[in-house]
């Protein structure tokens, strides 16, 4: 099993929805996030195109987090979620230094935090909260590795993108576009 998320640019809207939930879901302290939503405008005036995405952590098969852990407080968890054990990190955000995705942050009580793809609720059988509030249901989540999942049949049937296929981290989240 490989979890995977899709997210629709095409669909996505900015309201920022998945960002409230995410910070409502995970108690992120106010001022901090672990997913956003970023835009970028392409083109030549006046023929410009607007790109709307959510982004967080990538979920890396090839996580330079991870490899560069000092405490193994960053591991991969079954289904490649990467999470950090908060009581075993020393802080020390190497981490964050070495995600290509700036998808890690320093928690005001001393230990880096990130996006988990709510692997708590996904235990429970449900979808992360980013998912299940989406208004315009342009996020999608599951097993990249069932050819018969709904990610696995999006990314076969349309044109996609990774953020910085360059880094070599084998991201695991997936931009749909055109």
């Amino acid at each position: 099993m490989r979890y995977a998320m899709v997210i629709d640019t095409l669909k996505c809207v900015g309201c920022s929805d998945c960002v409230v939930a995410c910070q409502t879901e995970n108690n992120v302290p106010i001022g901090y996030c672990r997913d956003w939503i970023t835009e970028s405008v392409s083109g030549t005036y006046p023929t410009l195109e607007l790109e709307l995405k959510s982004e967080r952590c990538n979920h890396c098969s090839s996580a330079p987090c991870v490899r560069c852990c000092p405490t193994g407080a960053s591991h991969i968890v079954e289904g490649g979620i990467v999470k950090v054990t908060a009581n075993e990190c020393i802080g020390c955000g190497a981490c964050i230094e070495s995600c290509p995705y700036d998808a890690r942050y320093q928690h005001p009580e001393g230990h880096v935090d990130k996006c988990t793809f709510c692997h708590h609720r996904l235990e429970k059988g449900q979808l992360p909260a980013c998912v299940s509030v989406c208004p315009t249901k342009c996020m999608y989540f599951g097993d990249l590795d069932d050819p018969t999942s709904e990610v696995s049949q999006l990314l076969k049937s349309r044109k996609h993108k990774v953020l910085a296929p360059e880094a070599g981290t084998k991201p695991n989240v997936y931009y749909l576009i055109k």
